[in-house]
């Protein structure tokens, strides 16, 4: 009895040690390609967005810690695409490495089903979609809302000083610039400064020199100029039946320094507070708050504007009793009608009120409509959002599992097949979600139906593959293979 508790403790001991080394070597296998595959979708998803705010970024004068923080929440909201596509990628690459290396048949032979041996790599995906689900809840919303803030105050933020030859530039509030030449040792020729600060233009300041230089200093652009001449205009309120006077200032001069003030170039970085009510930094509790009162409110002006109906029925019903007796009466042909009795300008004015009023109500009810249909969509605006931080997480998991279970089916690692299957699985899977968006903002779609339309799409071929895995049966021809 003894040898055989000691044989059985010796088992349990060593399918222990066995099950150790196969979790590390399916989290090695998983992770490291995911910890490469995350930073660089990441990076391609930046240099996108880069692409597309080059224009607002380029000749500005940010700094680069401004530049390092738009960069930083850019990245933070592309997560919901980057995710996907490194779990994808990562997912394919480790289990064909496994089949490639037969590492995944000497499991199967020793035993191990397939959810045996994924085990490890679904905890350690509960784990990721776990920590996605709070990003997404937390980090996604109030990076969303520093991103807004930040680039609406870099897309409005003035171009840096750069004052071009025989061009204006009107970059500095209150100034217009002007130089004929500039030379290689900073000085320059034909410069021509017109100062119009006064907010209420009675006060002009033309100032003309043949020669000068500038430098910057302490927030401010010195011009030291020679040789010139400065005009100064001053407009003169009169009274009416007199004319206005314009009288100026004409003086010449050796040498002249003025000082303008740089404060309107320098990065202003805009009030968040403005941007708080954006249905994309709200949490879940928040987006299902609001789209529960814009629902309320849906439904209360839908009951006010029945009943609306209702009045205007019962005040607009007829006085005269003809139409009640026309029904009654055989002879309701023969009837004369009700309005034959007015004269015409009474006829005339009751039929103008009639149609006057018909379309007073009629475009009472456009407008209503109108207003309903807008909170209509505000909401589903609102539930897109609350949809989407659940998508990120049960999506990434459906992709895992479709992932796997292809990447055993083809049985070859490395970075080409994996990441060509993974690219056309993710065009796809971007495309299913893109439209389905975009159907329920139009209102085409429930908010559920559209939004998950790309999980539930893929979520039976993930379990197609799976059951395929399991059950080996190989419609898949391996890569590489004769």
């Amino acid at each position: 009895m003894v040898s055989a508790i000691f044989r059985l403790r010796y088992t349990t001991s060593d399918e222990y040690l066995r099950d150790v080394r196969m979790s590390r070597l399916m989290l090695r296998a998983f992770l490291g390609p995911f910890a490469v595959t995350l930073p660089v979708a990441l990076f391609i998803l930046d240099m996108q967005f880069l692409w597309v705010y080059a224009d607002d970024l380029i000749g500005k004068g940010l700094d680069l810690w401004v530049v390092f923080k738009l960069m930083v929440f850019a990245s933070a909201r592309l997560v919901n695409l980057a995710l996907p596509l490194a779990v994808l990628v990562a997912s394919i690459m480790a289990m064909g490495n496994l089949a490639e290396r037969s590492e995944l048949t000497a499991m199967k032979a020793s035993g191990m089903s397939l959810l045996r041996i994924l085990r490890p790599l679904v905890l350690c995906m509960t784990l990721i979609c776990s920590a996605a689900l709070w990003f997404s809840n937390t980090g996604w919303p109030a990076a969303n809302m520093r991103f807004r803030a930040l680039l609406y105050s870099v897309t409005k933020q003035k171009p840096a000083l750069n004052i071009r030859e025989g061009v204006f530039y009107n970059g500095i509030d209150g100034f217009s610039i002007r130089v004929g030449t500039k030379h290689p040792d900073g000085t320059l020729d034909d410069v021509l400064i017109h100062d119009h600060r006064d907010p209420k233009g009675r006060s002009v300041l033309v100032v003309h020199a043949e020669h000068g230089r500038m430098t910057q200093d302490d927030g401010a652009l010195v011009v030291e100029l020679e040789q010139g001449v400065s005009y100064e205009e001053h407009q003169e309120t009169m009274s009416r039946n007199k004319e206005r006077l314009h009288p100026h200032i004409h003086s010449r001069f050796g040498t002249q320094t003025l000082r303008i003030p740089l404060h309107s170039l320098d990065f202003s970085m805009a009030n968040e507070d403005l941007f708080r009510r954006s249905y994309e930094r709200m949490n879940l509790a928040e987006l299902s708050h609001y789209s529960d009162s814009l629902k309320d409110n849906i439904a209360n002006e839908r009951a006010d504007l029945v009943q609306y109906g209702r009045r205007n029925l019962e005040r607009l019903a007829d006085s005269t009793g003809w139409f009640a007796n026309a029904g009654s009466t055989p002879q309701a042909a023969s009837l004369t009608p009700w309005h034959a009795s007015l004269n015409p300008v009474t006829r005339g004015r009751a039929f103008d009120k009639a149609k006057g009023t018909t379309r007073n109500h009629i475009r009472s009810l456009e407008n209503a409509i109108s207003n309903m249909e807008g909170k209509r969509l505000r909401q589903h605006r609102h539930d897109i959002e609350w949809h989407r931080k659940y998508i990120l997480a049960l999506g990434c998991m459906v992709l895992f599992l479709v992932g796997s279970s292809l990447g055993a089916l083809v049985g070859r690692g490395g970075l080409g097949v994996p990441t060509l299957l993974a690219l056309c699985l993710f065009l796809l899977y971007y495309s299913l979600s893109m439209l389905g968006e975009q159907l329920v903002k139009v209102g085409s779609l429930s908010p559920w139906s559209g939004m998950w339309l790309s999980t539930m799409t893929l979520l039976p071929l993930a379990v197609f593959l799976m059951w395929s895995t399991t059950k080996e049966r190989r419609w898949i021809p391996r890569w590489g293979s004769s």
